[in-house]
């Protein structure tokens, strides 16, 4: 399933345009992707904007907070996966919940486990969703972009 929704992102990122799902169907379908795996990553889009259009999620919150990784988490979702997405909290990249919604979406693809190039990935869907918020989101979408296609940990400068 996520390489349908890594087909779905790269073919329509740039377009902002997304077919119906009947049409996007047939051209995954056409693709070589399976019913059960297009279905999915439908259903995981759709997750997506749903919670990507709550308007509260993508605020600055004026406290700190910690996060416990749950024992499920920690199975599912590499060492270098939580530390990615903790540097990206730290750097102001991402806010509590913003992580929350990342994590939740990573946790709900049927994989065993979260690579940390799955997770660039989840977190770059994620961060481009909300990169029409203005300046400073589009900032943090790029930073992630060029955290994703380099292959390189991020350094802050």
């Amino acid at each position: 399933m996520f390489e349908v929704l890594v087909y779905m992102f790269e073919n329509y990122i740039d377009t902002h345009f997304r077919p119906d799902d009947n049409t996007l169907s047939q051209e995954l379908f056409a693709a070589g992707f399976d019913e059960q795996d297009i279905n999915g990553a439908f259903n995981w889009f759709n997750q997506l904007e749903l919670m990507t259009d709550q308007p509260d999620i993508f605020e600055k919150p004026n406290h700190v907070s910690t996060r416990i990784f749950t024992e499920t988490e920690l199975k599912k979702i590499t060492g270098e996966s939580i530390g990615f997405i903790l540097f990206l909290v730290q750097a102001n990249i991402l806010n509590a919940a913003q992580r929350e919604l990342v994590l939740e979406l990573a946790m709900n693809l049927p994989q065993p486990t979260i690579s940390i190039e799955e997770m660039r990935w989840i977190v770059l869907m994620t961060t481009w969703g909300t990169s029409k918020s203005g300046p400073d989101k589009t900032k943090e979408y790029l930073f992630i972009e060029d955290a994703l296609l380099n292959k390189q940990k991020p350094t802050l400068h």
